[in-house]
Parts: C-alpha cells; structure tokens; sequence
C-alpha cells in the first residue's frame, strides 16, 4: 500500500474541521472548512496554491434567519460561479436541521458579488457535481421519507445551474429528486454521501453506511435512465465519503470509518491502497479522511478528524487539523 504523506497542516484560526474540495481554472485548491469541532469559528472557503501557500478566500454567507452556515460539498459552474453545499444540520443541533442550503456564490477576485440561494430547508445536503446545466447533489438522511423496513432512505437532488429559492420538503414529494437510495447496514444508517462523474459521464454515488458504489445513467438531458449497485466490497472498501476521479479513470474514495482510501477501476474493481491506524495526522497519516482531490498527479486528502464511534478507527480530535497526500503517479 502507499504510504500518506503530510501536505499541510491548516492554519489554526482559520480551520479546525477541513471537508469538500475543488480546482480553480488556475490550478489553485479550494478547500471548504465547515469547523464543525468549534461551531465559535466561522465556516470559510480557503484557497491554497501550488506551493502550499494558504489564505482565506471568504468566509460562506451565513442564513440570515439563523446566523450559521457549515460548508462542505464545492463545485464550480461553468462561469467559475462556485456551488456550495451548506449544512449546519451536521452540528445536531435541533432547530439547524432543516437549513441545509445549495448556494451559487459569484467572486469578483476576492469579494462576494452575489450570492444566490440554489435551495434551502435540506435534512443533510453532502456531496455536490456539476454537469452541463445541472448540479447533482446528495442529500445523507432523508428522516421523513418512512421505508417499509424502517431503514433509512437518503437521496440525489438534480437542480439547474439558474435555479433559486427552491424549499424542499425532504420528502418523495421533492420534484427535483433524481433517485432515492435505502442503507440497509443497522449499524451505520447513513446514507448517500460521496459523488463524481465517471469520464463516460454516469454518476457514481457512494451509500456511505453500505460501503456500496452506485452507478447512474443519464440520458442527454440529464434525466434518469438506470441506478445500478456497481461494487462492493467490504473489506476494502467500508464507507464512502468524498470522490475524485484520475485521467485515467480511476476513482478515490476517502474510507471514512476506516482511515483509508480506496480506489476503484474503471472496471469496478476495490483496492485499498492507504489506510492509517488512529492517529494525529501530523506526520500525514490518515485522521479521518473526508474527502480526496486529484491535484497535479496527486492526490490531495481533507482530515476532518471528528466522528467518534465504536464503528470508527478515530478515537479524538487534535489540533492543528491536516490534510494528507498520496503520490498516485510518477
């Protein structure tokens, strides 16, 4: 197996709990920090370059009828507008868990220009793409849509890029749902989370409790065609967090529960090519990796060091949070 390297440990006052990433058409990493270990710190996009130099782009535009925003999920549009998954429900707390957003954030270099509210009223929005005029997101728990088994359902959103003020009602009544997904493991009943295209353009959907990869086909309006379960593979693969895919087709899931990665063959076939015992993460082992980023024939890992259970490696959270980083190519 590869052996993780540090790429950076996060500024202090800046991040304690890193998650979702994207490339800017300059290259540069953008890296979204819910800081959901210390709900005092604000949420903050920050942007790193190619020499690891880090600085805060913005602070996420906070709901103006609660005052929070939790960012995790980024993608750009095809105007650089970047898409931003908000979940403050993550925190538990009760009177947050129906404010998830979708927002569309337009910079002018390093100001807000505009900020446009996508959706809001979310359970648990996670992982966001973008293709063509689409955005595709998932939504982890969906606690109001009852299943004959008592299981839990969780979802994909599919809204337009020019779309606004959208309320969802976290039901199978939500029009703008793609398709809905059941976890079946009783002992983590969390949902869809981890989400990439693949380069023939279907959706890969990972069931984080179920370890499980979905493949989806859309026709060329980006509607539903098929839902497929392509792999699975528990004993390399447990959950599925954060996607990212190579050049070549191969895709990364950041392990969440396991302290691993896993990569995945164009052919469907699991691999476990890192995995970190529980640890601090300074030395850029694995602390409980969030999400991956193909980054210059790297890959580039947000340790969100945070979740601790008895069906996860990590035991605490430390400071400074770090970010790991696996030579996957010469």
């Amino acid at each position: 197996m590869l052996t993780p390297k540090l790429f950076t440990l996060l500024p202090e006052d800046l991040a304690c709990t890193p998650d979702g990433m994207e490339v800017d058409r300059q290259g540069n990493l953008i890296l979204a920090c819910p800081n959901f270990a210390d709900l005092s710190m604000p949420s903050c996009i920050l942007k790193i370059d190619e020499n690891r130099n880090i600085r805060k782009w913005f602070d996420v535009p906070v709901n103006p009828a609660t005052g929070e925003a939790r960012a995790m999920g980024l993608a750009f549009g095809p105007d650089q507008d970047l898409y931003i998954i908000d979940n403050p429900g993550w925190t538990g707390r009760e009177d947050l868990v129906y404010t998830g957003r979708e927002l569309r954030v337009r910079m002018n270099g390093d100001t807000i220009e505009k900020v446009t509210v996508v959706a809001d009223g979310m359970e648990h929005p996670n992982g966001i793409r973008v293709k063509g005029e689409y955005m595709y997101l998932t939504q982890s728990t969906m606690n109001k849509a009852k299943t004959p088994s008592g299981k839990l359902m969780s979802c994909v959103y599919r809204f337009h890029l020019d779309d606004h003020d959208i309320h969802c009602a976290n039901t199978l009544e939500d029009k703008h749902i793609l398709c809905t997904f059941i976890t079946e493991n009783p002992l983590c009943q969390y949902g869809v989370d981890g989400i990439v295209f693949d380069r023939e353009g279907r959706l890969i959907i990972g069931n984080f409790g179920d370890g499980s990869v979905h493949r989806i086909t859309l026709d060329e309006n980006g509607d539903l065609l098929s839902n497929e379960l392509w792999c699975c593979d528990p004993e390399n693969l447990r959950t599925t967090d954060g996607m990212t895919i190579d050049p070549h087709g191969n895709i990364y899931v950041a392990d969440f529960s396991a302290n691993a990665i896993g990569r995945i063959s164009p052919e469907g076939v699991i691999t476990r090519i890192a995995q970190s015992p529980d640890c601090d993460g300074l030395d850029g082992g694995l602390d409980q990796p969030g999400e991956p980023c193909y980054w210059n024939g790297k890959l580039i890992i947000s340790c969100f060091d945070l979740v601790v259970d008895d069906q996860k490696v990590n035991t605490a959270h430390e400071m400074p949070a770090t970010m790991s980083m696996l030579d996957i190519e010469p």
